[in-house]
């Protein structure tokens, strides 16, 4: 059973009367669990609703929908699978206490990794899983695999029972699934020739894995220090050699770059860039790999209202401040506006953390307040979650109240200062 959260005029479920909290129960006489259920079962253009009304009357609607018309229907979040893994570089266990208790949640969910890209280890997945994720196409998924050695990945997963990860994706690639990989780089654990391994053995799945990325390990002032640390200059040179092996191999067979470091390992390595072409659609680019040059992209290729003489505060981290002055200078050149980058620490975690995405609202609060100098302020729309709240539960709203310039959340500076921002 799921429930309806929001119901869209002129749409089918509201000329049904549908209401919010109304529970749809099956389609077509097949129980429905989850959005996963109510998405793959009704799509077809005729099918049969069992749905329990607010008042507890069951009803039975016999649905037809014409092609171009939507059901209007949001359901409410679906419970979140558990991780089964208790891995040394967990984010979660990075977390300072006494913050909202939803932070504190390890997830591991493929239903997630299909519809958001959220990477998904595979290993709490039951037979029933299985037969959904074939049954439903759930194609392509989003792995962290980490390594490909059996023993090796139980050890970086602090999980005995995790199952051999190449085992199972090639038990599902059979059935046409397709996956993008990710491997955290843990120096002294699943580097050197560990990393060696795990890249051909995915290499060796074929087509089915579509990419894999190397991220080196992030870990706040909070993290397990003792049982794991973050990878030197040349550990992180070491690995891009090691990727430069497969990209040089993925494009002469398969004219795709296929393997990929995130724009952290290069940084890390002080090591510039790759250039943009070298990252084929920027598939993995939630994942922090091609950011900048997908970023300079967008910037290069968009159109922008005129902001001639608008003094534009640009507030981000310390990874994205050492880049951001080559994406501000075209910016003025297209819109006309001074750009001042403020380049901001991160109070809550510690420095070592330098995504923007992190960055808690009292740093943001700090730096606004005095900020008379501005006339807009940009911040880092991934700071942010669906309630307006920043990690350390700072509302927008509050920010808004106490900067004097006006903010807007961009994640590309072109939603923000297009012609109809």
């Amino acid at each position: 059973m799921v429930k309806v959260k929001i119901v869209h005029p002129d749409s089918i479920a509201h000329d049904l009367a549908i209401v919010p909290g109304t529970e749809l129960l099956a389609v077509n006489g097949r129980a429905i669990d989850d959005f996963l259920d109510w998405e793959f079962h009704s799509a077809d253009d005729h099918f049969i609703v069992l749905a329990r009304l607010p008042d507890g009357e069951t009803v039975e609607f016999d649905i037809e929908r014409p092609g171009d018309r939507a059901m209007g229907l949001e359901l409410e979040p679906p419970g979140i699978r558990r991780c089964a893994n208790r891995c040394d570089f967990c984010f979660v266990d990075g977390l300072p206490e006494k913050m909202r208790d939803v932070l504190y949640i390890r997830d591991d969910d493929y239903r997630l990794s299909f519809r958001y890209g959220n990477f998904a280890t595979l290993t709490n997945l039951k037979e029933k899983d299985l037969r959904r994720i074939i049954e439903y196409r759930l194609s392509p998924l989003y792995v962290s695999v980490h390594a490909t050695d059996p023993v090796v990945r139980r050890r970086l997963l602090r999980n005995p029972l995790a199952p051999d990860i190449v085992e199972q994706m090639s038990n599902l690639a059979g059935w046409g699934i397709q996956f993008h990989t990710q491997i955290v780089l843990q120096p002294g654990v699943n580097d050197g020739a560990v990393l060696e391994r795990s890249l051909t053995d995915l290499y060796d799945l074929g087509d089915s894995v579509l990419s894999a990325s190397v991220v080196p390990v992030g870990l706040t002032e909070f993290s397990k220090h003792h049982l794991v640390r973050e990878p030197t200059v040349e550990e992180c040179r070491s690995a891009i050699e090691i990727l430069e092996q497969f990209q040089e191999r993925a494009r002469r067979e398969r004219s795709i770059t296929w393997a990929f470091g995130s724009d952290e390992l290069y940084m890390a390595a002080e090591v510039p860039l790759p250039p943009a072409e070298a990252y084929g659609e920027f598939e993995q680019v939630e994942n922090g790999v091609g950011a900048v040059r997908f970023l300079e992209q967008r910037v290069a290729h968009a159109s922008f209202e005129s902001l001639s003489g608008v003094r534009v505060g640009v507030f981000t981290g310390t990874a994205m401040g050492k880049l951001m002055p080559q994406l501000l200078a075209p910016l003025e050149q297209a819109t006309g506006a001074e750009f001042r980058l403020e380049v901001l620490v991160n109070t809550m975690f510690g420095e070592r953390v330098s995504t923007a995405g992190l960055l808690p609202g009292v740093a943001f609060r700090k730096a606004l307040e005095p900020r008379s100098d501005l006339d807009l302020a940009l911040l880092p729309a991934e700071a942010v979650n669906d309630a307006g709240s920043f990690i350390d539960d700072v509302t927008l709203e509050e920010l808004c109240r106490v900067s004097p310039a006006e903010i807007r959340l961009s994640y590309d500076f072109t939603d923000a200062l297009s012609g109809s921002a």
